[in-house]
């Protein structure tokens, strides 16, 4: 057994309580184990003032720990899973998915007003496409304002940029303990979440017979069996920051129940269907899923979206 290893992170207060978390949950099980923490800096911490879908999506926030972890740098890496972009590096895999935080949004506001009373006019921060298409979609008398940054950057910024509330993930809200700020969990229905959102992915290398046994004790069975489906749903929908996607995948009694989302930016078409089926069944699921949003229009609306994207790029 490995006596010691390094645990790759990014240097975010979030990023930094999942990273200690696994650090805990693996000196619970192998006390004698010593683990550091390595923070390594991705282009995603770099880049505050633009949104995600302008300069890549996904990979931003984890190239540079996957690159530390197939120079061995590092011997695991712990992120997001909403982070994880649909192709993972040869030589690498999902070591483990701990058990999911609760995966909804939730909506911070100023005055304590939920979104059904929030007036008209008022101003909402996210630079997500997903959350600001279905506000669009749900209020279309809001007004969306860019917000980016980290989760208490956010919540600061929410204080001093002249914003009435903003929409965060309650996973990493509960996680730094800003729960006494949530005015309102927002049901699914109104706001489905991202992929993978409030669960972990631990990344290690493919073939590291010492690392894999002691990361193993950490996976949750139910929540890795949801999140490949949700990932199988995105991936086969090419999707990523770029694109208004969402799924979220629940078991109940050994049956998975998949509910999927594509939107146009604007919020003006939502494609919305749900599908169930055995846990086992997870992963062909979430691409059947796909194909079926893909055949209700899904796919125009996808490739409007590449194309306006490309155009923006190319200005």
């Amino acid at each position: 057994m490995k006596k010691s290893i390094k645990i790759g992170t990014r240097g975010s207060k979030l990023a930094l309580w999942q990273a200690n978390w696994v650090k805990s949950a693996l000196t619970s099980i192998n006390p004698s184990l010593s683990v550091d923490l390595i923070i390594i800096k991705t282009k995603g911490d770099k880049i505050l003032d633009v949104p995600l879908a302008m300069v890549g999506g996904k990979g931003l926030f984890v190239k540079e720990i996957e690159e530390a972890l197939l120079d061995g740098r590092i011997d695991l890496a712990v992120h997001s899973m909403k982070d994880m972009p649909a192709e993972i590096p040869p030589g690498l895999c999902i070591g483990a998915v701990p058990e999911r935080e609760t995966p909804n949004d939730v909506l911070i506001s100023k005055n304590g007003l939920l979104l059904s009373e929030l007036i008209s006019g008022s101003r909402i921060g996210t630079s997500s496409l997903r959350r600001s298409a279905q506000l669009r979609y749900a209020r279309p008398d809001l007004v969306i304002l860019p917000l980016r940054g980290n989760l208490d950057t956010r919540l600061k910024k929410l204080e001093t940029e002249n914003m009435d509330a903003t929409i965060l993930a309650a996973a990493g809200v509960k996680r730094l303990n800003y729960e006494s700020r949530i005015t309102e969990y927002l049901d699914e229905n109104i706001m489905l979440p991202a992929v993978g959102q409030g669960a972990l992915c631990i990344e290690i290398r493919e073939n590291d017979a010492e690392i894999k046994p002691i990361v193993t004790a950490l996976d949750h069975q139910k929540t890795r069996s949801a999140v490949i489906g949700e990932r199988a749903f995105s991936n086969c929908l090419e999707g990523g920051c770029q694109v208004p996607i969402a799924a979220y995948g629940k078991i109940e009694k050994n049956i998975f129940t998949l509910s999927g989302l594509v939107a146009d930016i604007d919020g003006k078409t939502i494609l919305k269907k749900t599908l169930s089926g055995s846990v086992e069944q997870s992963e062909s699921i979430g691409v059947k899923l796909a194909d079926s949003l893909l055949s209700m229009g899904a796919k125009k609306i996808l490739e409007k979206i590449k194309t306006e994207t490309n155009e923006n790029y190319e200005r």
